[in-house]
């Protein structure tokens, strides 16, 4: 972030909380002159900082009932299987992450499925099915307290 002032700090900042947050009013928001604000946005952009455009959309009212963590346990390491288990997990939907860890399991995924029955039906005929895989371990959210793609910025390391 040593490259990032205050004003893309604000960019970033405005950008993560409305997307569609036009030029002309992130301008007067941070108060400079639009082209400044476009130049600095298109920067922002082709250095990586901005990754992409998206809506965040409510999962219940598209009938996506259930959110898992399923922890996945692997015996076999080598590249090729890694792969194959990377390939599939990376085409599959209802995984929205996946981590490499520490700890106990190898991988922690977040899946989401319609319901008991359609997560059911994921574990059985993709999860059980990843190659190297010894142990699958499911965590069901009850409730989500929290969800957000948000980073935080700290403000206090720019110009």
């Amino acid at each position: 972030m040593s490259n990032l002032d205050r004003v893309d700090i604000g960019i970033l900042d405005r950008l993560q909380k409305d997307g569609r947050l036009s030029n002309s009013k992130l301008a007067v928001d941070l108060s400079i002159s639009e082209t400044p604000c476009w130049r600095r946005l298109k920067r922002l952009e082709q250095d990586g900082y901005i990754e992409g455009y998206q809506a965040n959309l409510n999962r219940r009212k598209l009938g996506i009932g259930v959110m898992a963590f399923v922890q996945i346990t692997c015996t076999v390491h080598d590249e090729i299987t890694t792969r194959a288990f990377e390939k599939i997990i990376e085409s599959s939907d209802k995984v929205l992450s996946c981590h490499n860890t520490t700890g106990d399991a190898d991988f922690i995924l977040q899946v989401v499925a319609n319901d008991l029955d359609d997560f059911s039906r994921f574990v059985e005929q993709v999860l059980r099915k990843l190659p190297g895989v010894s142990a699958l371990h499911s965590n069901l959210s009850l409730r989500e307290l929290k969800s957000s793609s948000r980073l935080p910025l700290d403000y206090s390391n720019t110009d």
